[in-house]
């Protein structure tokens, strides 16, 4: 197993979930509910969701280099950041 893409992976999307609406949205429901029932919960889902991203990923690596793949992405968060610092507030 590669640890250095094992870690790499971890601690991108561990910082990719901080604050986000799904973190916030668990937080409430822990708040009224059994925490150990929404932990295993939303553990499960992140989970699933990983799990198709993985799968949809690995299909359009089949279609696509994945060099070609790293710069799309690149460029589509270069495209939203852009977007959200200069987009107009609402």
């Amino acid at each position: 197993m590669d640890w250095k893409l094992v870690g790499s992976t971890f601690l991108a999307i561990f910082l990719a979930e901080m604050g986000d609406k799904t973190q916030l949205a668990t937080m409430s429901l822990a708040a009224g509910s059994s925490r150990w029932a929404v932990f295993a919960g939303s553990a499960l889902a992140l989970v699933a969701t990983s799990a198709v991203a993985v799968l949809a990923g690995e299909a359009v690596s089949r279609l696509v280099s994945p060099l070609w793949l790293k710069r799309a992405a690149g460029l589509v968060f270069v495209v939203m950041g852009t977007w959200f610092l200069f987009g107009r507030a609402d």
